[in-house]
């Protein structure tokens, strides 16, 4: 099923796909306005690594420049003719404390918080639980600007966590509610959407609210501004969005599945053991370590090694096509491949985009504006084929009334994982260098989760046979007037 059929689909179905886009636009946005206004927030706040910076009221005409002063009296000792000191001991964003900002601070509460909402949206009305954590997560973006010390930013991004949970495990199971298995991979892809619209979004807001320095107060009404929309599209979702009917799967519908807490778990659990799901998550969380340390480095980078690249311009458009186009084509021709190949074709899609998108990757970080900025575009068309392709993947692996939770616990593992990755940036900076550490945990990442689905691809084709198995026996058992109790594989009763 392709895109125009996905746009020719029933109208409310599709209404409803692009309010979960633009709740997870104000989910990106949210969370990556910090990676754009954390260089002006640090110098207001005082946190992250002090570095010798140019003064930008002062005209430089000495003959060393501002970076290679590596510590405070060898910068501020730099001097014009006339005296005056054109360099500053400055924050400038960096640092451990600030990847604790965008990893940990974040993570940990995110992704343990995801996992206790995915249960509790398997049993009550998810939107409403949706329409909570936006307005909380919105909340705590508005009160991010009036932030004035680092602890106070620390618990903010904590808050920001537990609200942010709540969205990709609600909307991709609602999703999967409203659109056939044969549409999915499309659906999830325009949903998907929503991490490049929104994360370009940040860098307009970062750079050019914080330059228009509204009321005196620069980066502050970034966030204020980029809050307020949150309360509105939590309205519109409470007013007009239906929670649809869960569907089943043919062999759920054969028997009531009710099942008790702890059975549920156990289901989930037995699930998880899968090799194929297992294997997937493993591979989605170190491609998803590349997106969150490129993503929270990006300005930092460009800022650090091109200062006049004018990022804002460049970065507010650039993920938003290439990023968009990439999850579109990754659900459109999975979509495709699987109706020609079966199941393990999805995978074959994952292999490929990643190993093409890893070269580029590379390019941009050794090339110069513009052309670094170019490198992204096929770099997020190719390599980001792979956000809608897994998560269609882990809904299809596992049976609806567990769908939720498994996308929950599927995001606690790659949240976890890829969350705190940036971590790895500023020892392996020191060890090298900015742009070395970022090619290791970049394009590097992209050949790693590549090579690790091809792996998940050996294995999925192993269950298949073991499915194609445990179909048969299904069907001796329903012909004998038998079957398994909810959360019980075939194999498990015949023992």
């Amino acid at each position: 099923m392709n895109l125009i059929q996905l746009f020719r689909s029933e109208g409310y179905p599709l209404y409803v796909l692009c309010v979960l886009l633009a709740t997870y636009l104000l989910n990106q946005l949210d969370r990556y306005i910090l990676a754009t206004t954390s260089a002006p927030m640090a110098r207001d706040i005082h946190f992250g690594d002090q570095v010798c910076l140019e003064n930008d009221t002062v005209t430089y005409t000495g003959n060393i420049t501002c970076k290679s002063a590596g510590s405070e009296p060898s910068c501020t000792n730099l001097t014009n003719a006339n005296g005056t000191e054109y360099c500053l001991w400055e924050y400038n964003g960096s640092g451990e404390q600030y990847q604790i900002l965008v990893g940990p601070a974040f993570t940990v509460v995110y992704t343990i918080t995801g996992v206790v909402l995915g249960f509790i949206a398997d049993i009550w009305t998810r939107k409403y639980i949706l329409v909570v954590c936006l307005m909380l997560w919105s909340g705590v973006t508005i009160l991010t600007g009036f932030a004035h010390e680092y602890w106070q930013v620390v618990l903010l991004r904590f808050a920001l966590g537990i609200g942010q949970a709540g969205c990709t495990p609600f909307a991709a199971s609602i999703i999967a509610d409203y659109f056939s298995e044969e549409m999915r991979g499309s659906a999830m892809g325009f949903y998907n959407w929503g991490i490049y619209t929104g994360y370009s979004l940040s860098y307009a807001m970062g750079n050019y609210i914080t330059k228009a320095n509204i009321n005196g107060q620069g980066w502050r009404w970034a966030y204020f501004i980029s809050g307020i929309p949150g309360f509105l599209v939590g309205l519109l979702i409470l007013l007009t969005v239906k929670e649809p009917e869960r569907r089943k799967t043919a062999k759920e519908k054969e028997k009531d599945y009710d099942l008790s807490p702890l059975r549920k778990l156990m289901t989930i659990l037995r699930c998880f053991l899968n090799p194929s799901l297992m294997m997937l998550i493993i591979a989605g969380s170190v491609r998803n370590a590349a997106g969150y340390i490129w993503g929270n480095n990006t300005q930092l980078f460009f800022d650090h090694y091109y200062k006049d690249s004018n990022v804002g311009l460049w970065m507010s458009w650039v993920p938003l096509v290439g990023g968009s186009c990439g999850v579109l084509f990754g659900g459109f021709i999975s979509d495709r491949v699987v109706k020609r190949v079966g199941p393990q074709g999805r995978i074959w899609v994952l292999v490929i985009s990643q190993l093409c998108a890893a070269p580029f990757a590379a390019l941009a970080l050794y090339l110069e504006p513009p052309y670094a900025f170019l490198m992204l575009i096929p770099s997020n068309i190719i390599g980001e084929m792979w956000v809608g392709v897994t998560l269609a993947v882990v809904v299809e692996l596992v049976p609806s009334y567990i769908r939720t939770s498994t996308v929950a616990v599927y995001l606690f593992i790659s949240t976890n994982i890829g969350g705190n990755s940036p971590l790895l940036v500023t020892p392996l900076r020191k060890a090298t260098s900015f742009r070395t550490a970022l090619t290791i945990l970049f394009p590097g990442l992209y050949v790693a989760g590549s090579l690790l689905f091809v792996l998940t691809l050996l294995v999925l084709r192993r269950d298949i046979k073991k499915v194609k198995q445990e179909e048969e026996e299904r069907q001796l058992l329903l012909n004998k007037g038998e079957g398994p109790e909810p959360g019980e594989t075939y194999g498990a009763q015949r023992t």
